[in-house]
């Protein structure tokens, strides 16, 4: 008798690998957020410095204000320039060689334009310190100074009370 043998081909086990469901990591993704973050924080860095400044800059202004002497702001009031009428009344002359002084050659010279004077240039004088200039440079220096640009006398009065009464009020 034969034999018969069924054979029954079963197949070979062979070990099925399934995916891991982890989730890919995206480096771009993290690189992106993490430099939003630091431009806010640099910002907001930004912003607080700029904040902490102008805040300074009030509180100095505002202590300036409240601290400065009367005395000193009367006295930048005095030297804030003379009126057209008063300039116009100061002393003027016609410089000649002449009248020149050799002992002195400081004298012979603008000390606004630093030029020499010449025969026949109208110079002002300035009162309490006889100081000469070219009439039209010491004009412009008198619109916006009460005083003489080489030793600082004033030309105004200096009717201290006066001043600092119109400082207050």
């Amino acid at each position: 008798m034969a034999e018969t043998h069924s054979f029954t081909h079963t197949p070979l086990m062979t070990p099925t690998i399934s995916p891991t469901r982890s989730k890919p990591c995206n480096p771009p993704e993290h690189s992106i957020n993490l430099m939003v973050v630091l431009a806010v924080i640099v910002c907001a860095f930004l912003c607080a410095l700029g904040l902490n400044t102008m805040l300074q800059c009030v509180f100095q202004c505002a202590n300036r204000i409240l601290t400065e002497p009367l005395q000193w702001i009367a006295s930048r009031r005095l030297n804030s320039g003379l009126k057209k009428t008063e300039m116009v009344a100061l002393p003027t002359s016609t410089y000649t060689h002449s009248c020149a002084s050799p002992s002195s050659p400081s004298n012979n010279i603008c000390a606004i334009c630093l030029t020499e004077f010449s025969d026949g240039d109208r110079i002002r004088f300035l009162p309490n310190c006889n100081h000469r200039f070219h009439v039209d440079c010491i004009d412009k220096w008198l619109l916006s100074h009460s005083s003489c640009p080489t030793c600082r006398n004033l030309l105004k009065p200096t009717d201290s009370v006066h001043s600092l009464h119109t400082v207050v009020s």
